[in-house]
């Protein structure tokens, strides 16, 4: 688990001047691998590496060259992730093709699984990774992302080259050697204020893109960079009886857990876990593996904003020792102009800052944690999933009459019971979802922004990935948006920034694409029934996690800031306001107005200002450069 680099230059002479650039660029990214850092160079390539160590601490360096018996240096790889089933690669590369390897560890089965069976054996592997694998031979990089995006890869192209890495800040480093331009993204900055994130493949700077989710690349030096999309998801529910899929669930489920428990003997695994049944799971299946698990808790000293008490009872009911870090309102005011250096995008997701002290705190302890994101996105667990059935009566309305209730809806003052239920039923699914994010109507991001465009909307974001759910039924059409939009854009963003921020390594035993496989198969009224969200997994984990978590209702990591923006962090945020200089793009009195409108009570805006304030600080430290964190450097020390 690392912090990968790479430029590939169209001459050699370039690559060779570029090589001190690159080095320092990877200082930006020193957190994510701490343990070692290096850099190497062929023709037309340099690559930068920080490596943060769990399997084959002592061989398996990078950037690591790999070939076969006639040409044993021909590629090289440049590798952030784990590999899963890399054990059972291996052994099938040497019975098929007399591969041999050279170390014990995920890297090279990554490398020589590319040689035997090109480019389709991204499909092969299981886990979470970002790659790049020069051939020396046919001067080309081939690289690629993860199925579900867990973790990150951002590109810049311009005449210098182009350059891959796992954070965009590095690339900010290099923009004069690419000779591209940091200039503010104003379409991506209106879909973050509508999403509360970037969507991919965008970036907050124009010059700066992200590899999508499921998606390989080649490039070749001088030349253009071309994607392909390998994972293409299906929600398919086939026939099967309610207690084999209960089994089936279980098993992947378990085996999984064992293959993500996977790592050196000398470095420990633990696991975050909160109140609700997916984070229960994962420890619970994972104490099975790890007697000694530690488990991990974060919450706040405020009654309906923590799941502390829930997670204690929960641990000692499942035998595992339990570390708790509570976060306070200026904990949290304090933290977060680093926390958003971190993130690279804003990310507006409040969850994100107690996630950040509980990483910190962990590292202490551990240096990987399993945690349970991706579970609601396949298993059906959102409470948004059952909108399609309370919304059902509206289906059969005329769409004339489905318009002019939507028309009506718009007259009934704000806050009025209903208005909300008549003014999504007056639309079709692909006009009113756009994921579990909802942030700023039409109406209201035009009174704050001042670059609104009224031809920018959420549709361009989802209807590619609407366009291919057609026939589908329509909680697995949202489950599919989901997928490729909240999942990838604020959830895995969320889990990969703020945990290798603190040099720790989060793994997700429910994004496994044999779990995907088991839990796309399951049938609509086996996600939902009698009003209970992720039924069959439930059902499946029944008989193994403590009964008090099972049917308890969902929190979703609540976060105080809709009181805390009321009394503890007005004048903070009034202050952020008010300094920064983002006038050009945002009517500052607007915002201000919806502050004194949230401390007044009437309404929660508390979402809106957030994102807002995230925005700002993020302006404030990459546009600005007013604001200027102080970055420590990681606890544990750097090989130079």
């Amino acid at each position: 688990m690392c912090g990968l680099l790479g430029l590939i230059c169209a001459t050699e002479s370039e690559a060779t001047a570029a090589r001190g650039a690159v080095q320092g660029a990877l200082r930006c990214q020193r957190h994510r691998g701490p343990d070692e850092t290096d850099t190497w160079a062929d023709a037309e390539v340099v690559y930068g590496f920080n490596r943060l160590g769990f399997i084959d601490l002592e061989r398996s360096h990078q950037p690591l060259t790999w070939g076969p018996p006639e040409a044993p240096a021909r590629y090289t790889l440049n590798f952030n992730g784990e590999v899963y089933n890399y054990l059972e690669l291996r052994a099938e590369l040497t019975e098929r093709f007399g591969a041999k390897f050279n170390t014990e560890g995920d890297g090279e089965a990554v490398v020589a699984a590319y040689h035997h069976l090109g480019p389709d054996a991204v499909k092969r592997l299981r886990g979470m990774f970002a790659f790049m694998i020069w051939d020396a031979q046919e001067k080309v990089v081939f690289g690629a992302r993860d199925p579900f995006g867990i973790k990150p890869l951002f590109y810049s192209a311009g005449p210098g080259g182009v350059a891959f890495a796992s954070e965009k800040k590095s690339l900010l480093e290099l923009s004069g050697t690419l000779g591209v331009a940091e200039e503010l993204d104003k379409t991506a900055l209106q879909h973050y204020l509508v999403l509360q994130y970037v969507p991919e493949p965008e970036s907050l700077h124009t010059g700066i893109r992200r590899v999508e989710s499921g998606t390989s690349f080649r490039v070749a030096p001088g030349g253009q960079v071309e994607f392909t999309r390998y994972f293409h998801p299906q929600f398919a529910a086939r026939p099967v009886s309610p207690s084999a899929l209960y089994d089936q669930i279980a098993d992947v489920m378990r085996d999984s857990v064992a293959k993500h428990m996977i790592s050196d003997p000398d470095v420990t695994v633990g696991a975050f876990l909160s109140g609700g049944i997916d984070s229960t799971a994962t420890a619970t299946l994972a104490k099975e593996f790890n007697p000694n698990l530690i488990a991990f808790t974060s919450g706040f000293e405020r009654e309906g904003y923590s799941e502390v008490d829930v997670a204690a009872e929960t641990a000692e009911a499942i035998g595992v020792r339990h570390v708790v870090r509570m976060v306070s309102a200026a904990e949290m005011m304090e933290a977060l102009p680093l926390i958003v250096w971190y993130l690279d995008d804003p990310v507006a997701d409040p969850a994100l800052v107690p996630l950040w002290f509980i990483a910190r705190e962990a590292r202490k302890h551990v240096k990987a944690v399993l945690s349970g994101e991706g579970a609601d996105e396949l298993f059906g667990g959102y409470t948004i999933y059952n909108e399609p059935i309370s919304l059902a009566p509206f289906e059969k309305i005329p769409g004339g009459v489905r318009r002019m209730i939507g028309k009506v809806s718009t007259k009934i003052p704000e806050g009025i019971r209903g208005k909300d239920l008549l003014r999504r039923g007056a639309l079709s699914l692909e006009d009113r979802y756009y994921g579990n994010a909802r942030n700023f109507r039409d109406e209201q991001l035009r009174a704050v922004l001042r670059t609104y465009d009224p031809t920018i909307g959420f549709k361009e974001i989802t209807a590619p990935w609407y366009a291919q759910s057609q026939g589908w039924d329509p909680v697995a059409r949202m489950q599919h948006v989901d997928l490729y939009t909240w999942l990838r854009g604020d959830i895995l963003v969320k889990a990969d920034k703020v945990t290798m921020a603190n040099s720790l390594e989060l793994r997700v035993p429910f994004l496994d694409t044999e779990v995907f496989n088991v839990a796309a198969s399951i049938p609509l009224d086996q996600k939902l029934a009698g009003g209970t969200t992720k039924y069959a997994l439930r059902r499946a984990l029944a008989k193994i996690i403590p009964p008090h978590v099972l049917n308890r209702r969902k929190l979703g990591f609540p976060v105080p800031i809709r009181v805390w923006l009321r009394n503890e962090m007005y004048d903070w945020a009034q202050n952020i306001i008010t300094d920064s200089k983002t006038d050009y793009l945002l009517d500052k009195n607007a915002i201000l107005s919806l502050l004194r409108e949230h401390k007044a009570g009437a309404h929660d805006r508390s979402r809106q200002l957030w994102a807002l304030l995230v925005f700002m600080l993020w302006h404030g430290i990459f546009v600005e450069h007013s604001i200027k964190p102080a970055v420590p450097e990681p606890v544990y020390p750097v090989k130079l």
